[in-house]
């Protein structure tokens, strides 16, 4: 009778062992997995830089040629706050979506992945569906848009405009913390994320410099303030 309960605990513990240890494993590949699909993506940006400068300026060339000063007239006060924010939705729908073809690549590589922290999992999902919203922002038509707010001696802007700013500024693209990651690396994954910490502080640096200078120049375009 004595040995029953020892042995039910024996197996409970040995279950119990068996279940860490495939959860462990599950850790351990899926901190693998992002962190070589996440260096992609980092690496892909940063190659494409150069090309989405170019696609800018050829639409900044565009709007020159379609509607230059359209908005000319257009105070700086709250109304005009959602136009102005309207290119900076502009620019992110064309650099993000130089890169659709990477983002959907590393959407479809961390679809699956699951972590035994439901936080890190819950962060990394979060993060493949902001990234596949960014590269799918619509282009806005500039053009359309501050005629229309032009319309209304520059009072009102267009209900469209205003909640396609709302929706593109509630995406938050926070990737997964390199410390919840720290417990489940092995081999080269610490290496491999500290080059993409690189790329990504290069990609920030760049949208920040050359992002700010693209809104002032597309603005100036269109004959609005800042």
């Amino acid at each position: 009778m004595g040995k029953r309960p020892t042995l039910a605990l024996a197996l409970a513990l040995l279950a119990s062992a068996g279940l860490s240890a495939r959860a462990a494993a599950s850790d351990i590949s899926s901190t693998h997995a992002y962190i070589q699909a996440n260096y992609a993506l980092a690496k892909a940006g940063v190659a494409r830089i150069g090309s989405a400068q170019a696609k800018i300026h050829a639409f900044n060339a565009s709007l020159g040629q379609r509607c230059p000063n359209v908005g000319k007239g257009a105070l700086e006060v709250e109304a005009t706050q959602p136009l102005s924010s309207e290119v900076v939705v502009a620019l992110w729908s064309i650099a993000y979506g130089n890169s659709a073809g990477p983002i959907h690549t590393f959407v479809a590589a961390t679809r699956h992945l699951r972590w035994g922290g439901s936080k890190t999992s819950r962060i990394a999902a979060r993060y493949a569906k902001s990234l596949g919203e960014m590269a799918s922002l619509p282009l806005p038509d500039l053009c359309k848009d501050v005629g229309a707010f032009a319309a209304t001696g520059f009072k009102l802007a267009p209900a469209a405009v205003v909640t396609l700013v709302e929706h593109a500024e509630s995406i938050e693209l926070e990737p997964v913390p390199p410390r919840l990651l720290a417990p489940f690396e092995r081999g080269s994954d610490r290496s491999v994320l500290a080059r993409t910490a690189g790329l990504e502080t290069k990609l920030e640096e760049s949208e920040f410099s050359l992002g700010q200078t693209d809104w002032i120049e597309v603005l100036d375009t269109l004959g609005l303030p800042q």
